[in-house]
């Protein structure tokens, strides 16, 4: 077995670790929202250009669909994979035409240690439909202020590269022409995700 194929299949199992420990410990009840700024302050959001592995990736570029966007980190121990575990759940429950119509966007709020190969990587574990994409610092802190989203970096001066990255857990449904209709909380199950998609989305024909 090469190099590559060693390290694919190390990456592999520790993402697989970390979603089922989350599954298995993680509850919703223990965890507080990172919420900054006024709250009754709904965010604009807008469009954003960034980059996934395969080149840019804009908003725009989904008009006609409804996305699913949330911001996060690859390496998070527990929100992060549970979340997109839920969000790959409600996708497979959608009629494939339905499927179709949707797309989820994993925003990395830490570009230092999520390169776009460990993005690729990482966001097809959870569905085919969820692309990952980052940028540089200053464009995610762009991005994160037109959504309301935010994150601060934990250091352990122990170890540097070996910080945590506490952010806001909230999913945001974005319709068709691109606005930002609808902030889900922390706790949204596939069930009531489905729900809201099937809100905006045409139904599948008898």
């Amino acid at each position: 077995m090469n190099k590559n194929r060693k390290l694919y299949l190390g990456f592999t199992v520790a993402v697989l670790g970390i979603v089922l420990g989350a599954l298995l410990w993680w509850s919703p009840a223990k965890r507080n929202d990172l919420v900054h700024g006024d709250a009754a302050k709904r965010p604009s959001g807008g469009d954003f250009t960034l980059q996934s592995a395969k080149g840019p990736v804009s908003l725009r570029d989904f008009r006609g669909k409804v996305v699913v966007l949330y911001f996060g980190y690859t390496l998070c121990p527990d929100v992060c994979p549970t979340t997109l575990a839920m969000i790959g759940a409600a996708f497979r429950a959608l009629h494939p035409a339905e499927l179709a119509q949707v797309q989820g966007i994993f925003l990395s709020v830490d570009p230092q240690r999520d390169t776009l190969a460990r993005l690729a990587a990482y966001t097809p574990f959870f569905h085919p439909k969820i692309i990952g994409i980052s940028g540089t610092p200053a464009q995610v802190a762009h991005v994160a202020k037109l959504y309301g989203a935010a994150y601060h970096r934990v250091n352990d001066d122990a170890s540097p590269n070996n910080y945590i990255v506490d952010h806001t857990s909230f999913m945001y449904v974005i319709d068709q022409e691109g606005q930002l209709v609808k902030i889900l909380p922390h706790g949204t199950t596939a069930t009531q995700l489905v729900d809201e998609l099937r809100k905006l989305i045409a139904p599948p024909k008898s």
